[in-house]
């Protein structure tokens, strides 16, 4: 009789669907780099699963927490002990982590959507506008981030109500606009002034585009000249949003870049130590996620 498997501790990412998680692997490969003798999972939850999960995993004491994806990042916050500020003000969390007896919530989606694009961010704006298309719990997140970094924002979902909802309860001051998805998917003659000084975001905050989810329509014409496309689906990469922005010669960003900015943040909390983010391992990890 062989000898039973040694028990790890282990953190994972639960959602559903699961299967196209890239988690395991920037987590994995965070534990091998660092030798560090524990696992990172992906596990099925299904909607309404949430209270068992938790159950179980609050008995289990190698389980050190979860990554949380689409659709409970909403969903667990009535079932976890306490929040950290600003998982409490974005009012979604991605992040659950045992301390002590508490399961605690956080939310890193914010600093990993602003990771890369922190040089411009640095730079002085006379005026700074994002599109972001998505209601969800990840626009949630970026809403209360570019919010936070001057933006005004028009926030496009399918209900416009739940979208002006959204931008009062996240930032109730600023003067932000709430519009139908459908109406970037026709073009538009609109002239837009000099953009010179300016810092202009398309983001798509949604699953729309991602591998068996619907298409997204967008109208390239709705881009103010020298905007920045941030896709935040991961499957596929190179998504036809992110393609149509390149083809205007537009900046695109992937969504590998927020997904490994907020694992990082996340890493560290499961595991006792910082995730190895220099250019050898970033690249090393980039090149296996693309494989």
């Amino acid at each position: 009789m062989s000898p039973a498997a040694p028990v790890k501790p282990y953190a994972e990412v639960i959602g559903d669907p699961i299967a196209q998680s890239k988690s395991p692997v920037i987590h994995g490969f965070w534990l091998e780099r660092l030798a560090i003798d524990a696992d990172y999972r992906a596990t099925l939850v299904a909607d309404g699963g949430l209270p068992d999960y938790l159950a179980s995993r609050r008995a289990d004491a190698e389980w050190r927490g979860c990554n949380v994806t689409m659709p409970h990042k909403q969903a667990v916050i009535p079932l976890i002990d306490r929040l950290d500020p600003i998982a409490d003000r974005i009012g979604a969390v991605n992040t659950i982590v045992r301390e002590g007896d508490a399961l605690v919530g956080y939310n890193t989606d914010a600093a990993g959507f602003l990771e890369p694009l922190a040089a411009r961010l640095s730079e002085t704006h006379y005026y700074r506008m994002a599109r972001i298309i998505g209601t969800g719990g990840a626009a949630r997140a970026i809403v209360a981030a570019l919010a936070g970094e001057g933006f005004t924002l028009v926030l496009a979902g399918r209900n416009p109500d739940k979208a002006r909802d959204l931008l009062d309860t996240l930032d109730p001051a600023g003067e932000h606009h709430a519009i139908d998805l459908a109406h970037f998917a026709d073009a538009t003659d609109f002239p837009f002034d000099d953009r010179e000084g300016c810092l202009d975001l398309v983001v798509n905050a949604s699953p729309l585009g991602m591998r068996g989810q619907p298409p997204l329509t967008f109208d390239w014409s709705h881009a103010p000249p020298g905007s920045v496309a941030y896709d935040i689906v991961t499957d596929p990469l190179d998504t036809a949003f992110l393609t149509g922005a390149q083809e205007r010669g537009l900046q695109a960003i992937d969504g590998l870049s927020m997904l490994i900015g907020q694992a990082a943040v996340a890493f560290e909390k499961f595991f006792g130590k910082p995730a190895p983010r220099d250019v050898e391992s970033e690249a090393a990890l980039r090149q296996r996620l693309l494989t």
